[in-house]
């Protein structure tokens, strides 16, 4: 019985019938699905690690593995790659409330890597291309859409609406034109590295020599790098100015920054006892490489009856609980423990600790 030799085509594009029957053929190739299962598990092992920026700002590593994948196995296999891969991912790494059409987004950059780089003479402009078609149309406008769509399921139509409006959003756009340089170099690079053990391994029909950088793609590379890492700087500067830092503060550091500004407030008046005050940092604003931060700070007294019949509700009720509150904390509180009674707006000098400017109005 004749063995049918599997083709190597290489195509310029997947607009062809020819491709998309290589495509296929891939399911019925056991070592193919052996290697897809092990790019699925690698995807999946990477998903929780990334390369920090900067605030809000990281590369993430499955991107690297989702890339390669689809590389191999192409458009058809990256379907159900993508769908086993976030289904898996979120079980094992459960981030918020799982809604599935968010798949979506992992369906479509997996398969804007596959048909850019699947039997294709894969060169760093087409690498560079995969990640601006995701940056845009999936990051910027379809996760959008999705967001909004998830809003309009739990019921909240307003904020699905606020979701379509925020699409073309400066601070948006600005986030993804600083990752998709920097991103574009090192999956470039990735792959570069990766290319020649793939190929001799039959996994890739693409010349090495393909993926070895002229002058000009080197400047390129070198230009959109400049550009990402400007970009970078330019969008945390934004955001360190329009985005509160207390936003970030994890447990313990919220109740540092709790207790510190009731030591700022009870040393600057004399109105409370201190066992009695309880502040809240309701924002806490510091532009990038400055040291002053602009903190605005709710001060609370304890209704000691309300928090003693908490206490007895439910034993792990405590002060520290009240101190680890954020903004929207004394308000959720079914207890009613903390009574607000003013607002301080305090200027501190992070490095010397020297409090600048501190101002107290009382609650009407």
């Amino acid at each position: 019985m004749t063995k049918t030799q599997k083709s190597t085509a290489l195509y310029p594009h997947p607009f062809s019938k020819a491709y998309w029957q290589d495509a296929a053929a891939e399911l019925k190739d056991t070592k193919m699905l052996v290697v897809t299962a092990l790019m699925i598990a690698l995807r999946i092992a990477l998903k929780p690690l990334a390369i920090p920026l900067g605030p809000q700002l990281s590369i993430q590593t499955a991107m690297l593995a989702a890339a390669l994948g689809a590389m191999i196995y192409g458009p058809v296999m990256a379907i159900p790659s993508a769908i086993i891969s976030d289904t898996i991912g979120f079980l094992i790494y459960p981030t918020g409330d799982y809604f599935f059409p968010f798949v979506l987004t992992e369906i479509a950059s997996t398969m804007i890597y596959a048909l850019c780089l699947y039997r294709a003479k894969v060169t760093p402009s087409r690498v560079v291309l995969s990640r601006f078609f995701i940056c845009f149309f999936v990051n910027v406008v379809l996760q959008q859409l999705i967001f909004a769509w998830w809003y309009v399921y739990i019921g909240s139509p307003e904020q699905a609406r606020n979701q379509i409006l925020g699409i073309m959003t400066v601070a948006r756009i600005f986030k993804n034109l600083c990752m998709f340089p920097i991103e574009s170099v090192v999956l470039t690079l990735f792959l570069r590295f990766l290319m020649p053990i793939t190929r001799r391994a039959k996994l890739t029909y693409s010349s090495d020599a393909d993926m070895k950088f002229t002058t000009k793609q080197v400047v390129i590379l070198a230009v959109l790098m400049v550009v990402g890492v400007s970009s970078a700087v330019g969008y945390m500067h934004y955001r360190y100015r329009t985005s509160s830092r207390s936003a970030d503060y994890s447990v313990e550091e919220r109740v540092e920054a709790n207790h510190a500004m009731a030591d700022v407030v009870l040393a600057n008046t004399d109105e409370w006892d201190d066992d009695q005050v309880v502040c809240i940092v309701d924002s806490a604003y510091r532009g990038l490489f400055e040291t002053e931060t602009d903190y605005h700070v709710s001060v609370y007294l304890l209704d000691e009856a309300a928090f003693a019949a908490g206490q007895e509700a439910d034993s792990g009720y405590t002060m520290s609980t009240l101190w680890a509150y954020s903004k929207s904390g004394p308000g959720k509180d079914k207890y009613h423990s903390l009574v607000k009674v003013a607002s301080a707006e305090i200027v501190k000098n992070e490095k010397t600790g020297e409090i600048l400017e501190f101002s107290c109005t009382p609650t009407e």
